[in-house]
């Protein structure tokens, strides 16, 4: 592997506890045949090699054949995976085994219909960046919220590059749905202020994802938050006048005296990998309406007495909120519907190749 993509490792303190390690986690490794190995967390997956924090060092770690060949690719190791692992050189090492998951931040992976990709575990709060200038837009923040609320994160709404003109009335009525469901900050790494502000958010031992499209910040604002050049950032493109594409990789640098921050790189498409819409009504702040409606299996399309349909008419309920929650809602359908299509699927051919082998057996 080439060694410039190596994570620096000056940039660690190897305190775990800092890193979120507590008696939950120790309590689940005591479950692992693995137990009496070190543990460590994953801060950077480079394909099938793994960057480890650990009390040991930093370490570069591949899997067993075990792990490798007998999960799929959901079930890898991913940034911020507790892992157990045997150690055999100074710096290098086998992943033997990994903690049970929590707060798993994931997303439809791109060209398939029903499969999941995790980004990064045990996650306690995301960043949602927006950044004031053209590439603001709400319903792509709507989108990344509902996958957090999910997961069971905290999301926090951040809007970056505030020092560049911009409407203050147009943003505040636009994301006034949020500041009843998140606490939103206003951020520029010209002003230090803002950064001090957000910064007092995160506590000592929390875990902090930032996701958003390439451009917004997300990589400086890791820098400001950090008070050092974590990680890699680029100017502003005079073509464009927006930030080019820096991050290519999901990475975890430490803040000092803080949390675990991990920047993610930017995504022009992040589908929806959930089964339900409640969460989605309750992100879009449209559950007390859903609640007024005639029939409790009104679907808040056409049917008669849709308080939904009615406080869109009104004016209660934004359009364009609306409009995104239908587009949100059949792509949680089409995403529900196919991931049991898949698993019944997986089923029948388990059970087939069960039959086999007993049949085999039989003849044997």
């Amino acid at each position: 592997m080439n060694n410039e993509h190596l994570v620096n490792r000056d940039e660690f303190s190897f305190n775990l506890h800092q890193y979120g390690w507590n008696d939950k986690l120790n309590q689940l490794k005591q479950n692992s045949l693995f137990k009496s190995l070190p543990h460590g967390r994953i801060a950077t997956v480079h394909r099938t090699c793994y960057e480890i924090v650990s009390e040991n060092g930093l370490l570069q770690c591949e899997l067993t054949g075990n792990m490798l060949f007998g999960k799929s690719a959901y079930e890898l190791p991913c940034t911020g995976d507790w892992i157990i692992f045997q150690q055999f050189e100074e710096d290098k090492g086998i992943i033997v085994d990994m903690l049970p998951r929590e707060r798993v931040l994931v997303r439809k992976k791109n060209g398939t219909i029903s499969d999941k990709q995790a980004i990064a575990a045990y996650i306690d709060k995301a960043l949602i960046v927006q950044s004031l200038d053209s590439n603001f837009n709400m319903r792509r923040a709507e989108r990344f919220a509902v996958q957090i609320f999910e997961a069971n994160i905290q999301p926090i709404l951040v809007l970056n590059k505030a020092d560049l003109d911009f409407d203050h009335g147009t943003i505040a009525e636009a994301t006034k749905h949020f500041q009843l469901r998140m606490p939103v900050y206003l951020t520029s790494i010209h002003q230090p202020e803002t950064i001090t502000a957000l910064r007092s958010s995160i506590g000592t031992g929390e875990t902090v994802v930032l996701v958003g499209s390439s451009g917004v910040g997300k990589s400086s604002l890791v820098n400001a938050l950090c008070e050092k050049p974590a990680v890699h950032t680029s100017a502003i493109s005079e073509s464009t006048g927006k930030g080019r594409h820096t991050s290519t990789r999901r990475q975890m640098v430490e803040m000092t005296d803080a949390g675990i921050l991990i920047d993610t790189p930017g995504v022009r498409e992040f589908g929806l990998a959930t089964d339900g819409t409640e969460t989605l009504t309750d992100t879009l702040d449209m559950k007390d309406y859903v609640g007024l409606c005639r029939f409790k299996d009104c679907t808040h399309h056409n049917e008669p007495g849709c308080a939904v349909l009615e406080a869109v008419k009104n004016g209660n309920l934004d359009q364009k909120i609306y409009q995104n929650y239908l587009k949100l809602e059949r792509e949680i359908d089409h995403f529900s519907t196919s991931s049991h299509q898949k698993r019944k699927k997986e089923r029948s051919q388990s059970k087939l190749l069960n039959e086999y082998k007993k049949l085999l057996g039989v003849r044997r």
